[in-house]
């Protein structure tokens, strides 16, 4: 994983309510242990027809979300099934974050896990993201803050595992990894 420190980006508006992983991720394309090639797959039923060919009105195939890296959407955002594909799948299409009232828990937790940056924010808040889609956004993971463009700043809330991992670019592995020499000095006395 790369460190997250910041994430400056137009809002990419996706105002639907009860988003699951089935959405995100369709389950035909959880075929692979990779994380590589599955953006392609991202929302893959909305946003393209029976035949491939894109929907336009869908919002990540209009112009203006090209290179959009914060996705704001309704409430209750990757529940279903618990599958890591899913943030894979967003950060893999240049996704980086997503922000609304509620995000499933084990999504909220396989999103840190892998480098995604899940955030829930308050309703006034989220109704004027939801109303003011493209605004420029900045998300600073080491103040836990949201800058918002003709808006306010906000606060969010991140463990500190979370955030420690983040910002040193590690997971939950190469945090242990971190520490081996100590856990080999350890081992060395029982």
């Amino acid at each position: 994983m790369k460190p997250v420190t910041k994430i400056k980006s137009k809002s990419l508006v996706l105002p639907l309510d009860d988003i699951d992983t089935d959405q995100i991720i369709p389950a035909r394309f959880l075929t692979t242990i990779s994380k590589e090639g599955l953006g392609k797959n991202l929302f893959y039923d909305w946003r393209f027809n029976s035949k491939g060919s894109p929907i336009k009105t869908f919002v990540l195939n209009q112009d203006e979300s090209a290179g959009c890296e914060v996705l704001v959407s309704g409430r209750n955002f990757g529940c279903g099934s618990s599958r890591e594909h899913a943030p894979w799948a967003l950060l893999d299409y240049g996704i980086k974050a997503v922000i609304s009232t509620e995000i499933a828990d084990i999504f909220f937790n396989n999103s840190l896990k892998n480098g995604f940056i899940p955030i829930r924010i308050d309703e006034e808040s989220h109704h004027w993201l939801l109303s003011n889609p493209g605004v420029d956004i900045l998300i600073d993971i080491n103040e836990l803050s949201i800058d918002i463009e003709g808006f306010k700043k906000l606060d969010f809330y991140m463990d500190p595992f979370s955030k420690y991992c983040l910002l040193n670019g590690i997971d939950q592995l190469g945090f242990i990894m971190n520490h081996k020499n100590e856990i080999d000095n350890f081992e060395k006395k029982l």
